[in-house]
C-alpha cells in the first residue's frame, strides 16, 4: 500500500516517470540492470537483501545511479552505513511531498540531500569540519542567511537567483562568503552546520 501510494504521487509529478517497482532487494538489483533508471528510491528494511547492501552493489555496478533511501529508520548505524554505501539522499518516511521531490531533484543534480532530522543527527556525531580551536564563525549578513536557508532546502543556484531577484554570479559570491564564514568546504557541510547551530 505504501509503494502504491508513493508511486501514484510520483507519477503525478510532471518531471518524474516511474519505470519500475520492486518488492525486495534482489528484485531491485535485477530491475535496475534491466530498466536503467536515473534514480532509485528504496527502504533500508527490505526482504531478501536490505537496502544498504543493495545500494552498495548498485553503486559498484552503476556509479552514475542516484540512490535515495526513504525509510522509517533513524538509527545512526543505518544512516552512516547507507552514506558509506554511497546513497545520495536519506530521508524518513515522514518527509513531506514537496521535500521528497526536492530530495529527488537534488540528487539528480549530483548533490547530497539529507532530511533535516538526519542532518542534525549526523552533525552531532561527525566532528565539526572547522579546526578544533575555532569555537565560532563570522556573523552572516541578512542576505547570506537568506541564501543559507535556501541551501538547506536544497534549492539550486539558478532558483536561488530567481527567488531573491539577484544574478547567478551574485548567488555564487554569497555562497562563497557563507562557506568561508562557516569554515566549511561545500553546501552540504554548510547545511548541516546551519541546522546544528540553529542558524536557520
Amino acid at each position: 500500500m505504501t509503494r502504491l501510494g508513493l508511486r501514484m504521487f510520483l507519477e503525478s509529478s510532471k518531471n518524474i516517470k516511474v519505470v519500475g517497482e520492486a518488492g525486495d532487494g534482489l528484485e531491485t538489483l535485477r530491475l535496475v540492470e534491466e530498466l536503467k533508471p536515473d534514480v532509485v528510491l528504496m527502504d533500508v528494511a527490505m526482504p531478501e537483501m536490505d537496502g544498504i547492501e543493495a545500494a552498495r552493489q548498485l553503486r559498484e555496478k552503476f556509479p552514475e545511479l542516484r540512490i535515495v533511501m526513504m525509510t522509517s529508520s533513524k538509527d545512526e548505524d543505518d544512516i552512516f552505513a547507507a552514506l558509506s554505501a554511497g546513497v545520495n539522499g536519506y530521508c524518513t518516511k515522514e518527509v513531506s511531498d514537496d521535500r521528497l521531490l526536492t530530495a529527488i531533484a537534488t540528487v539528480v543534480r549530483g548533490d547530497l540531500w539529507l532530511d533535516a532530522s538526519v542532518a542534525a543527527k549526523v552533525m552531532q556525531i561527525i566532528p565539526n569540519p572547522s579546526s578544533a580551536a575555532d569555537t565560532g564563525h563570522q556573523e552572516l549578513s541578512e542576505r547570506e542567511l537568506e541564501v543559507l536557508k535556501l541551501i538547506v532546502e536544497g534549492v539550486a543556484n539558478s532558483e536561488i537567483a530567481k527567488r531573491l531577484y539577484i544574478s547567478p554570479n551574485t548567488v555564487k559570491s554569497h555562497i562563497k562568503h557563507v562557506l568561508d564564514k562557516l569554515s566549511v568546504s561545500d553546501r552540504t557541510q554548510a547545511a548541516v552546520k546551519a541546522i546544528r547551530e540553529g542558524l536557520v
